[in-house]
């Protein structure tokens, strides 16, 4: 029979409890902001202009915007050193993973097919 986490925690030392509360707060951790996200990585606003090849004036800019393209956002994430993942929840469903938007999903798609759907198009041959 299992144990009850409950059970497994309150076994534990205290020293061993702290670990686990900071390892899940950092895991946890939330970021209000891109600003936010750039200081956390250790980024100035030049270093992220230079990345982006654009003045720092504009990463203010982007940093300051409540609504912006999915592709702004990544470019964004990239310079500080990250990687965007799109993460959609629909009720009683599990979350699905979104790798790319309009035309560059079609591509994708197209590349992901099975090989027996590409050979039906060139007569077998590959």
């Amino acid at each position: 029979m299992g144990h009850r986490f409950e059970d497994v925690i309150a076994s534990l030392s205290q020293d061993e409890r702290a670990r686990i509360d900071a390892r899940d707060a950092e895991l946890t951790q939330g970021v209000e902001g891109l600003r936010a996200l750039r200081q956390i990585a250790g980024k100035a606003q030049a270093d992220v202009a230079a990345a982006l090849n654009i003045k720092q004036p504009s990463v203010s800019k982007i940093e300051k915007q409540a609504d912006m393209h999915v592709s702004t956002l990544r470019s964004y994430v990239e310079a500080v050193g990250g990687e965007l993942e799109l993460t959609v929840r629909l009720p009683k469903r599990p979350a699905v993973r979104i790798r790319a938007l309009g035309d560059a999903a079609t591509e994708i798609s197209e590349k992901l097919r099975p090989r027996k759907a590409s050979l039906a198009k060139t007569g077998g041959h590959g």
